[in-house]
């Protein structure tokens, strides 16, 4: 068991009882999924791009990426059906616990001038982020990497509003504003 799954186990889950004694302790909110996604607008020129940004998603989140695709052909962006369009990887579990803990105790600290996330869910107890840089991540070989790429991150909790989300994410010392 993960450093954060245990707290969650022992420290979290009994101050969102104390918090909330009306609720069934199945009605707590917690994490179900952590969705780690690129967009690469530059793996339609480059054919490298698509391996190299890869081999990087798949060493922060210890799964190989999901190639996603394009849907339809949209000739204004040059971009035709079925052409490799970005990549997604879906952490669950342990993984799940181990990659928050390493981003909010290792990673936030090292982004550039950061005063912490912004409180803004998307009104059903998920919540999204972005990075602009991929090499904030202490698992990434900076002599490698050959471009800056950014990714978005989602949160997605049991939690059936933004309170529940950031109530939750808090306890397990997400850096809020």
């Amino acid at each position: 068991m993960s450093r954060l799954h245990k707290k969650f186990k022992e420290e979290i889950v009994p101050e969102l009882k104390t918090r909330h004694p009306e609720r069934s302790p199945m009605d707590l909110p917690s994490m179900k999924k952590i969705v780690i996604s690129m967009g690469l607008a530059e793996a339609l020129k480059d054919k490298n791009a698509l391996q190299e940004h890869s081999e990087e998603l798949k060493m922060l989140s210890g799964q190989k990426p999901v190639v996603t695709r394009s849907k339809k052909a949209i000739s204004n962006f040059k971009l035709r059906e079925d052409q490799p369009i970005g990549l997604m990887v879906t952490i669950r579990g342990k993984r799940m616990y181990d990659f928050l803990d390493r981003f909010c105790h290792i990673v936030a600290p090292r982004i550039r001038d950061f005063r912490g996330f912004k409180k803004q869910g998307d009104g059903r107890g998920n919540y999204s982020f972005g990075l602009e840089d991929q090499q904030v991540f202490p698992e990434i070989n900076l002599d490698k990497v050959k471009r800056a790429q950014g990714m978005n991150i989602t949160v997605v909790t049991s939690a059936k509003s933004d309170e529940d989300c950031f109530e939750l994410l808090t306890l397990l010392g997400f850096p809020f504003k």
